[in-house]
């Protein structure tokens, strides 16, 4: 069901998966530029919300680049924070590595525009991820090598855009991503192949840190779905 009336909307939705007999109730209007309003889940439980319109981040002039920055120094977490109560990601012969899932890993340094090269290795089964500016998802996965690249498997930005193909190498081989960031365009190379192409991620995918798209941000390493280990974390940031 949905409804509006001067300035106003309500829509429903009948329970999925949630807990609850009655329909998720979304209502809103729009005040000043702003989506404002309450989500009313099936268990009763109510929540406010604000929206604002995302920018466009587009670039007019041509990038320069700076100085590489070796985000990981090989020998402590120093330049890094976990996010939750426990961390357990330690530095181990050289290697930044995640045993189990737990906290994920969040620089101490925030950026805009850059390039970004990682090395990195999981085991058979696990998931972890890249996130650009703490907001966008590139999927790190144990994704089977004959799959159909889509959206939410290797070298995808998470639930938008898909590889091109499917260049995973398989569980306990190091792997690498070169990725570049221009304001919203993406490349991502997986492995040394091109697998998305100068594209534009159209908002935050799941579990990002914030919505300040306009914002520079950090680079962070999700840690809660899996074991994961890194080894090189080497960004080159542009210069304004």
């Amino acid at each position: 069901m949905c409804s509006t009336e001067k300035g106003k909307f309500k829509f429903s939705i009948p329970p999925q998966w949630e807990s609850g007999k009655m329909n998720l109730i979304v209502e809103g209007e729009l005040v000043n530029g702003v989506l404002e309003g309450t989500i009313t889940e099936p268990d009763g439980k109510t929540y406010r919300f604000k929206g604002t319109h995302a920018p466009e981040l587009k670039r007019t002039a041509a990038v320069k680049w700076g100085k590489p920055i070796q985000l990981f120094n090989g020998k402590d977490l120093s330049g890094w924070k976990a996010t939750g109560k426990t961390n357990q990601w330690l530095v181990k012969n050289g290697i930044l590595t995640s045993p189990q899932s737990g906290s994920n890993l969040v620089s101490e340094q925030k950026f805009e525009d850059f390039k970004l090269h990682v090395e990195f290795k999981i085991p058979a089964g696990s998931n972890s991820g890249v996130y650009l500016r703490g907001r966008y998802e590139v999927q790190i996965e144990d994704s089977p090598k004959d799959a159909h690249p889509n959206a939410v498997l290797f070298a995808g930005v998470y639930g938008f855009l898909a590889a091109n193909e499917m260049v995973n190498k398989g569980a306990g081989q190091w792997q690498t991503f070169d990725i570049t960031l221009i304001g919203r365009l993406v490349t991502v190379v997986a492995n040394g192949k091109t697998v998305i192409c100068n594209q534009e991620i159209p908002g935050i995918t799941g579990g990002a840190l914030d919505s300040k798209e306009a914002e520079p941000g950090p680079i962070y390493f999700q840690g809660d779905h899996g074991p994961v280990e890194f080894r090189k974390v080497i960004i080159t940031p542009a210069i304004k």
